[in-house]
């Protein structure tokens, strides 16, 4: 076997480094070739308008040229090349070529290809992306009240939706979970039909209950496509009676309230007394009337509310009161307006005392100290001096406090 000399083998590697660093260099200068044309892919909605920008950095007077996905040309520079209407031109110049694309439809998507007619012709690509925009969701499976305790099951639909659409169910503003969204595929078109259902036990309170279906997608603002469907639930009576007055006084006109909170409102109410009703009471409808109480008429009432769903009855204990019984009330406020009184005299008994033990603590016995000497002085002029506090013995006025 004959073996490469050592120059020859150093040739061979020398050009292939050579052949290496002429092919980085070439891609470098290709991906820097101020002529390559360079585009960016777009999202529009169904019925939206789209533009699609070519640029170069630098121009040698090369024309720049616009194709759709079927290389149909649409613009070449300034000259319009395609006879569609929704095709305008938006920017021209020696390194840009823009145009726009108006009511844009689904056949729209696809890769737009923008061409340089340089030697060699450079080419960009852009890809449109076109949503199909969802219908408004329909909720259907609810016709006709629900009994309370019973169920009640939904399904929302939205059609036209690319990507499939995501529906969400609310009551209020609490999300309730349905069963998961099916899809199914339009044979027509390349959009989608979505649809969920809700199954709901329902109570007294959601009676009037707005349960929202809401669409979630691409091409929707937040809540911009939603369907709202109002529950009609049917419950039984749930009786309270509230008195005319909280103080009946022996001798006043009374009456007694039944309240049978129901749906549908309650077809009869039956009022009743152990022992039997007060001759002079008088049964009108969901009200007891006492034309004048007497303390014969205590006792427990009971009312019964009906209606075609059940019935229920509450109860209240009737204590007539003397005629001078002051009422509940006017009990109050005479006990809120003693208490404030109480208080403000309270308060202004301890400043007094606090401040008469200040003004005693205060109260100094002033005692005036003569100049000692001013009695032993020889003469009238020593003791005026000493009483001046001439001399160094004399003492100052001290003022004492107890």
């Amino acid at each position: 076997m004959a073996f490469p000399s050592a120059p020859s083998a150093l040739w061979s590697v020398s050009l292939l480094t050579v052949l290496l660093a002429a092919v980085v260099h070439s891609n470098i200068v290709y991906d820097e070739d101020p002529l390559q044309p360079v585009t960016s892919d777009e999202t529009v909605s169904v019925g939206g308008t789209v533009t699609l920008t070519c640029r170069v950095a630098e121009s040698d007077n090369s024309s720049l040229q616009w194709s759709n996905t079927a290389q149909q040309t649409l613009y070449f520079g300034e000259k319009r090349a395609l006879r569609d209407t929704r095709i305008q031109l938006h920017r021209s110049t020696s390194t840009e070529l823009s145009i726009t694309i108006a009511e844009v439809q689904l056949s729209d998507e696809g890769e737009y290809t923008c061409s340089i007619f340089t030697m060699p012709v450079r080419t960009a690509r852009a890809t449109v992306t076109v949503l199909g925009v969802p219908g408004k969701p329909q909720i259907s499976g609810f016709e006709n009240p629900v009994t309370e305790g019973g169920e009640v099951t939904l399904t929302c639909t939205s059609t036209g939706s690319k990507p499939p659409a995501k529906l969400h169910w609310y009551r209020g503003d609490q999300e309730l979970e349905g069963r998961p969204n099916v899809v199914e595929s339009n044979p027509d078109d390349p959009t989608y039909n979505v649809s969920s259902e809700l199954t709901l036990e329902v109570s007294r309170d959601d009676d009037n209950a707005l349960i929202t279906c809401a669409v979630d997608h691409p091409s929707l603002e937040p809540g911009d496509k939603r369907s709202e469907q109002s529950l009609r639930v049917l419950y039984s009576p749930k009786v309270s009676i509230r008195p005319e007055s909280d103080l009946p006084r022996e001798g006043e006109k009374f009456h007694l309230q039944c309240l049978g909170n129901s749906n549908p409102e309650p077809t009869s109410y039956t009022w009743e007394k152990e022992g039997g009703l007060p001759p002079l009471a008088k049964v009108d409808g969901a009200f007891l009337r006492f034309e004048r109480l007497n303390k014969s008429d205590n006792g427990v009432y009971l009312c019964r509310a009906e209606n075609d769903i059940g019935q229920d009855q509450g109860e209240y204990p009737l204590q007539v009161q003397d005629p001078t019984a002051m009422s509940t009330s006017s009990r109050v406020d005479h006990a809120v307006i003693g208490g404030v009184v109480a208080v403000i005299v309270f308060i202004l008994l301890c400043l007094l005392i606090v401040l008469g033990r200040y003004l005693i603590r205060h109260k100094g016995t002033y005692l005036t100290h003569e100049a000692k000497g001013s009695d032993d002085a020889p003469d009238a002029d020593t003791a005026i001096i000493n009483a001046e506090g001439g001399h160094s013995g004399a003492e100052d006025k001290k003022e004492y406090f107890i």
